[in-house]
């Protein structure tokens, strides 16, 4: 592989999803998405499942939500984590700044949504925090179809020689990663 990671960034990952008119709202209330386009299955021969683009600034789509007509859904439960196929484990959505991700755990409040998880500091270093990894600040939320999605803040960076450096610009110089 050449030094430049010839990979710019994670743009958007398609979800499958058993009620596109819940998903589509759910999605607009609680991140603010714009809707770009919805195609109905088959509208393009090759493509049998409903499509919804959802956008957060200019990009044409951040996240595109599938419904497959006919599919027999089921909400994901605790079980699914213990057996049965492989599934992506969560979501995660970047808050500007702490402001704004209290902003988003108010709307999360006025939208009736439990919090699964959090809010909990991911970090080892922080005296905040609970030992886990990726020094940020985060709560967790379920949408209508049972899959997890992360609200986060304040994520680390990762310097040059590998030290991590928190949001506030302070190097934590015991925590390096090996590859850099």
């Amino acid at each position: 592989m050449s030094e430049k990671n010839p990979i710019k960034l994670f743009h958007h990952m398609a979800i499958d999803v058993s009620d596109m008119d819940k998903s589509i709202a759910f999605y607009r209330k609680l991140f603010g998405y714009k809707l770009t386009e919805r195609h109905e299955a088959g509208e393009v021969e090759a493509i049998p499942v409903e499509l919804a683009f959802l956008r957060i600034q200019n990009n044409h789509h951040d996240m595109v939500l599938a419904h497959t007509p006919g599919k027999k859904y089921r909400a994901l439960t605790e079980q699914d984590n213990q057996e049965g196929p492989t599934q992506f484990h969560h979501l995660a959505w970047q808050c500007h700044d702490r402001d704004a991700w209290l902003e988003m755990a108010d709307r999360v409040t006025e939208l009736g949504l439990e919090v699964i998880r959090g809010p909990v500091v991911h970090s080892a270093y922080d005296p905040r925090g609970e030992g886990s990894w990726g020094e940020n600040e985060s709560f967790y939320v379920l949408d209508p179809d049972g899959h997890r999605l992360e609200i986060f803040c304040d994520m680390a960076t990762i310097d040059k020689d590998g030290t991590f450096v928190s949001y506030t610009g302070e190097r934590i110089e015991e925590a390096k990663v090996d590859e850099v």
